[in-house]
């Protein structure tokens, strides 16, 4: 790569899951769970009095580690009066026991039916395994400890339920994961030469079927989003179109993600301030892609998928696209560059033109797009947009199970006008001032061919400053979870 080989570091700590109907001996730390009301579990060896007493209140991640001079540590993990998000749960369990490898969570009494016992393990499991995420690649020193064991112990009449949640919630962790991996790499170890080959090295084991393209066949396929995005720089552009084909599918979806490796803003060069920092993970919605992607096959899921992921970093020079220029697509729509900072809807024009094409049932495309959906949304959710309403639905559900938040922005038209341009169809951005993150929607929009679609601008949710629940600081993966189970989803009509 790049800057030297810097592997994804979360493939090379895999997590053993499992359920059993008793503690293992291998257990450092043991979680059992506390509501605000009723019997305090045994072995934890204090009264719901004394445990308030060391400041325990039992409240939703509230925890308190009782150390044990022989065996496990055991910890009690508050989960309130019902309804406790698991992955904030889980999550607070693991920070509890940071020095510990092998956990255990105790479930059995928690939960009275398979379906509901089979979702909190999914979440739980998230939770703990993703709020011990650390990237160390580029450290020095000894790395945070990882987890290597978690168990969940269950009632013997509930094992085969709580297996497949705790599957699930390890598929779906290693690839938030992965998608953390990528985003936080630093340009400088990952251009879009070294994404693509590392998409080509680990999809075929994950059950997909990678084609990259490179400068030859981006200009021969006429793809002139990337072509003018990619103009200033001395890294070579790639498209990776990702296929996932299972016997039989049922449905087609397509997705399209952003790969800015890293955006300077180009000629309308960026203030070097903290956002201007986070750059490297403008690539962080084709990660998501990849990400979700690598885990369908072991998912089971019978949707057939094409992933379409459109990579450049985004640079100034002289030979970068200026503004006023204007760009030709191979739909024939032309647009006037007026802003060279909003470079990630010119990329994914390309995408969602080559999806259009193939003729897929819908297509759902995820960016960190607009700094307007930030302003608007805040940082723990999404911007949803879309032309369908069930696909806008499907989205919403994959979210809620997830655990991705989204929220519904109205894609209202009348704002289109806003791109109307004097010398070319259209513009790839409003002036300064304009409602952007739907203006943007609009723009995408109109390369989709009227095929359904839902547009994700994520630049809210995708860096974090601090640690909350399976979130920790730097590039939080988003998305990766939400689009494995849209694509799972998909398959039913």
């Amino acid at each position: 790569m790049s800057g030297g080989t810097i592997p994804a570091p979360s493939l090379a700590t895999p997590v053993q899951t499992s359920v059993a109907v008793s503690v293992p001996e291998s257990a450092d730390a043991v979680g059992r769970l506390v509501p605000s009301e009723g019997p305090v579990p045994d072995d934890i060896g204090l009264d719901r009095d004394r445990l308030a007493a060391f400041g325990f209140t039992a409240d939703t991640a509230s925890t308190f580690v009782v150390p044990s001079a022989e065996g496990p540590a055991v910890v009690a993990v508050g989960i309130g009066e019902g309804g406790a998000d698991l992955r904030q749960v889980g999550a607070a369990f693991a920070r509890a026991c940071g020095n510990f490898e092998s956990l255990c969570l105790v479930l059995d009494g928690a939960f009275d039916d398979a379906d509901t016992i089979s979702r909190a393990a999914e979440a739980l499991v998230e939770g703990a395994l993703l709020a011990r995420y650390s990237y160390p690649a580029l450290k020095s020193g000894d790395p945070p400890v990882p987890v290597r064991e978690l168990t969940l112990v269950v009632d013997p009449a509930f094992v085969d339920a709580t297996r497949e949640g705790t599957e699930t919630g390890r598929v779906l962790a290693s690839a938030t994961a992965l998608a953390r991996d990528l985003a936080n790499t630093p340009h400088n170890h990952l251009s879009a030469a070294d994404f693509a080959d590392f998409a080509a090295r680990i999809g075929p084991e994950r059950g997909l079927q990678v084609e990259v393209f490179g400068m030859e066949e981006i200009e021969g396929m006429g793809l002139a989003g990337l072509l003018c995005v990619n103009a200033g720089s001395v890294q070579e552009a790639r498209m990776i179109k990702l296929s996932y084909r299972p016997a039989d599918p049922a449905r087609s979806l397509a997705m399209v993600g952003k790969g800015i490796m890293y955006d300077s803003g180009g000629i309308s060069l960026k203030p070097s301030d903290a956002i201007h920092a986070q750059m490297k993970n403008d690539m962080s919605g084709a990660a998501a892609i990849l990400a979700a992607m690598c885990s369908l096959e072991t998912l089971g899921c019978r949707t057939a998928v094409t992933g379409y992921l459109m990579c450049t970093d985004n640079v100034p020079s002289g030979t970068a696209t200026a503004l006023g220029d204007v760009i030709t697509y191979r739909n024939g729509t032309t647009v006037e560059i007026l802003d060279s900072d909003a470079e990630g809807r010119v990329v994914m024009a390309d995408g969602l033109i080559l999806a259009a094409e193939e003729g897929h049932d819908a297509v759902v495309d995820i960016a960190t797009l607009t700094g307007s959906a930030l302003r608007a949304l805040g940082s723990d959710m999404a911007a949803l947009f879309g032309n369908d309403a069930d696909l806008i639905e499907r989205a919403k559900s994959a979210a809620a199970h997830s655990g991705e938040e989204v929220w519904q922005m109205p894609l209202h038209r009348p704002y289109k006008k806003e791109l109307d341009s004097l010398t070319a169809d259209m513009m790839n951005c409003a002036p300064v001032g304009k409602p952007d993150a739907i203006i943007a929607a609009l723009f995408l929009e109109h390369f989709t061919g009227g095929m359904p679609w839902a547009h994700l601008d994520m630049a809210g949710p995708a860096q974090a400053g601090t640690a909350s629940g399976p979130v920790v600081p730097g590039c939080t993966g988003w998305g990766a979870r939400l689009l494995a189970h849209l694509a799972v989803g998909f398959s039913a009509a």
